[in-house]
């Protein structure tokens, strides 16, 4: 599997992940969505705006948009997780359709990361992308920790890659419009 090909299957492995982690967020007790917790941010509602936050400054960044820090810092953070699921959907859409209109050139292509005060830093597109997913699923693993104390049972989050686990993903694949590689 090409670079490339890899980045387009994580990207998808994100709007999957995400999907599966929403619909269990989604069917938390009144309460539970902003309810103190133990981790990195204080709650499963901080921590998934944070990472819809940083993946907006991210794609600005790649997408060339400009916007830089502001992409992040005039973020307004929902406290519906409805809402902030759409939005997540929606920003997750938006990465797949970005990695799938790459070629294998743009991997190596540096785009500009604005970080204000710290100064302006070019970056490959192939590492921006690489650090979005490590990041992601970072923070998905602490929301997955945290479901843990709730009414709702933490989803499967690793069962993407392997053709092992097709059978588990494949009603997902298709309510997505994601298709199997038959290689």
């Amino acid at each position: 599997m090409s670079l490339l090909e890899h980045m387009r299957r994580m990207a998808r492995n994100n709007r999957w992940s995400n999907d599966r982690l929403y619909r269990a967020v989604l069917a938390l007790q009144p309460g539970e969505f902003d309810a103190p917790r133990t981790s990195f941010f204080p709650s499963i509602a901080e921590t998934l705006n944070h990472v819809l936050a940083v993946d907006l400054y991210y794609l600005d960044a790649l997408e060339e948009d400009g916007r830089g820090p502001a992409a992040f810092e005039d973020f307004v953070a929902f406290s519906d997780p409805a809402r902030l699921e759409a939005a997540q959907r929606e920003w997750d859409e938006r990465l797949v359709a970005f990695c799938d209109g790459l070629g294998d050139a743009d991997l190596a292509r540096r785009v500009t990361t604005d970080r204000g005060a710290a100064g302006r830093f070019p970056e490959r597109i192939a590492d921006l992308l690489a650090h979005l997913f490590l990041h992601d699923v970072h923070h998905r693993g602490q929301v997955h920790a945290m479901l843990s104390s709730t009414s709702v049972k933490p989803p499967q989050l690793d069962e993407f890659l392997l053709d092992f686990d097709r059978p588990v993903r494949r009603d997902e694949m298709i309510r997505l419009g994601f298709t199997e590689r038959d290689d």
